[in-house]
Formats: C-alpha cells, structure tokens, sequence
C-alpha cells in the first residue's frame, strides 16, 4: 500500500476545502495576481486575504513574492499528483460498489420479468 505524507495531505485538502481557496487557484491559472487584487475580486478584507493566501502557501498550492508594498500570488510548485492518486484509489472502490449495485439491480428485474411472464401464462 502506498504510503502518503498524512502532514501534507492534510494542508493540501485543508486548502482545498474553502471555496474562496479554489476560486482564487483558478484565478491564479489564469495569472499572477496581487493580493490587493485576489481581495477585490472576492470582496474581502486584504486581512482575510491574506490568510488564505497563507494556506494555499502552506500546501504549496501558491507562492508570494513581496516587491516593494505589493506581494504578488502565483501558482505554487505543488501538482496535487499524490492527491488526485489517492482520489484515483477510492474512486476505482467506489465505481465496484456502483458496479456491484447495478448487476443486482439487473438481476433484480430480470427476475421480475421472469415473475411476469409465469403469472402471464
């Protein structure tokens, strides 16, 4: 079984779990962005802001570099490739167990039908 970084897996879905984090990934893969911006676009305090910009550079999703009075945001190093392997992971279990329900569900209405045409007779 592989083994996974519980410490930076836990900062990566910590990150990701907030909306306005998301929002503001993908407004990073558009482009660099000051925070001052990121606080308009999502009309929050530059505070707030602040704060999740700090959890997205703590999971490595953003980096921020400061010239002069601004700090601008960029797309972090981090690929979310140990995430998305483990999502993979529990997506195949959960695609069996949908799979496993349909074939009873299957049978559950070929025997239906077998019922239908005996009583038909």
């Amino acid at each position: 079984m592989v083994q996974y970084s519980s410490t930076h897996f836990n900062a990566s879905f910590a990150a990701l779990a907030d909306a306005t984090r998301r929002g503001v990934l993908e407004q990073l893969a558009r482009g660099d962005a000051s925070i001052s911006d990121l606080a308009d676009k999502f009309a929050m305090t530059l505070t707030g802001m602040k704060k999740h910009v700090g959890v997205l550079e703590l999971a490595g999703l953003v980096t921020t570099e400061k010239l002069g009075r601004v700090r601008t945001c960029r797309i972090g190093p981090c690929r979310l490739e140990e995430e998305m392997a483990w999502i993979a992971r529990y997506r195949q279990v959960w695609d069996a167990r949908f799979n496993a329900l349909d074939d009873v569900l299957d049978e559950l209405k070929r025997q239906e039908k077998a019922g239908a045409r005996k009583q038909g007779q």
